[in-house]
């Protein structure tokens, strides 16, 4: 069991259990900035995040960008990108041992990506640079699957691909999956749990939140309001 719990001055949010959550709100109200503080690649304005394992060990997650901040230029195969799911394990630039290749290749195979693994990155079609980036995560072996837009400039049924292989893995690998969309059929169908943020402020609750003018009223009343 692993707990993550986000403290800020005027909401809480904790989670030990394998949730799908998605977090949701309008523009600008601070998804993708909660993710990248969750992850350590920034730090809080305020408030804190706590993320610890059993016995306070460390939680590992796997992040899925909205985009990969990779050079286009820059000749990486979809393995290569995979692979590099495996650095914080080995470290970058050292040789990658059989078992961790062969790990990396039982990952794009369980995201459908081992067919297009050995093509240039750059020339992937965006749903497929997804699951790229999906098995990149999983290679981490994660505890936690965080995704930032998944589905962000795909089409329609790629989209409704993307998210049943993921609600799949959630299961299947007990993974807690945080997922930023937009999406409210994404949620409805999907999502257990939903982390509404709105003008600073967080409601938690299950997908019945899906509602923005509903959230956007609670949340701009002040507390006993």
């Amino acid at each position: 069991m692993y707990l993550v719990k986000i403290q800020s001055i005027r909401d809480n949010y904790t989670t030990n259990n394998l949730y799908f959550i998605a977090i949701m709100g309008p523009n600008g109200a601070g998804k993708s900035t909660l993710l990248k503080t969750l992850l350590g690649l920034q730090p809080p304005i305020s408030g804190h995040v706590y993320c610890a394992g059993l016995g306070g060990s460390p939680i590992a997650f796997g992040y899925v960008p909205q985009a990969a901040d990779l050079d286009p230029f820059y000749p990486l195969t979809g393995f290569d990108v995979a692979m590099m799911g495996a650095y914080g394990r080995i470290g970058p630039g050292r040789f990658m041992p059989r078992h961790e290749r062969a790990f990396t290749w039982e990952c794009l195979r369980t995201c459908a990506a081992e067919s297009f693994a050995l093509q240039r990155f750059a020339e992937l079609s965006g749903g497929q640079k997804q699951l790229v980036l999906i098995a990149r995560a999983l290679v981490v072996k994660p505890d936690v699957l965080v995704l930032d837009e998944p589905t962000a400039g795909v089409d329609a049924t790629t989209t409704r691909m993307l998210l049943e292989f993921i609600s799949q893995l959630h299961a299947a690998r007990r993974l807690t999956v945080l997922l930023v969309t937009h999406d409210m059929g994404l949620v409805r169908r999907h999502a257990e749990r939903v982390i509404w943020l709105h003008n600073g402020r967080a409601l938690h609750g299950t997908e019945e939140l899906c509602n923005p003018e509903r959230m956007a009223g609670i949340l701009d009343m002040e507390p006993g309001g």
